[in-house]
């Protein structure tokens, strides 16, 4: 039978801005860099984190589930964000959220656990450069000080009052990750964008 499945290409929500990203970063004269990281896999996982699960999960990845609260931990290319002190948030490489659900349902047997891919959930933005904390300064509470919120750090905070979650990548000069939700992605992209107009960017 032949398959009648219509092939959708995928869209990123900021699909549109990616030039207005582009020029701003060229614009700031290395002081910001901003781009949308699309189709990030982002799989999330709740289970006991003393039990047999962690740890079984830990393997069939590659990496142990980080214990200390708004940490991270990165092997090859996944990283494990820590929400909660029974929930994870699991980011690879687009098109890998498959993989990564079979791996942990195949690791944890009848072990109570629960995986959701929420890929569709969210978007990513990256937030790099010299500038990028002063620019991330303007609307989020956190104090976000080296000291503070250094590299390897992860939240669950507001950004221009927008839900997200903000990721210090774990080497300093890759910058943030900005995980929001698609339908505020836009809204997001054009408060950042007015946000450093104070290096003089052009929009």
């Amino acid at each position: 039978m032949a398959d009648t499945a219509l092939s959708v290409p995928l869209r990123s929500p900021l699909t549109d801005v990616a030039g207005r990203l582009a020029a701003a970063t060229r614009a700031s004269g290395g002081a910001v860099r901003l781009a949308e990281l699309p189709f990030l896999t982002q799989v999330d996982i709740r289970l006991d984190a003393k039990g047999a699960a962690a740890d079984a999960v830990g393997l069939a990845l590659g990496l142990q589930l980080p214990l200390e609260p708004n940490t991270l931990v990165r092997a090859g290319d996944l990283t494990a964000l820590w929400l909660g002190p029974d929930e994870w948030l699991v980011v690879g490489p687009p098109g890998s959220q498959q993989d990564l659900e079979s791996r942990v349902r195949g690791a944890v047997g009848d072990e109570p656990v629960s995986v959701t891919d929420v890929s569709a959930q969210r978007t990513t933005l990256l937030v790099a450069g010299p500038h990028a904390r002063d620019l991330l300064a303007h609307g989020c509470p956190l104090d976000l000080h080296p000291r503070a919120f250094g590299a390897g750090r992860c939240a669950q905070t507001t950004l221009a009052r927008a839900q997200i979650v903000l990721v210090a990548r774990d080497e300093p000069s890759a910058g943030f990750w900005v995980l929001v939700r698609s339908s505020f992605a836009g809204y997001l992209t054009d408060w950042l964008l007015d946000a450093a107009a104070e290096w003089g960017l052009d929009q």
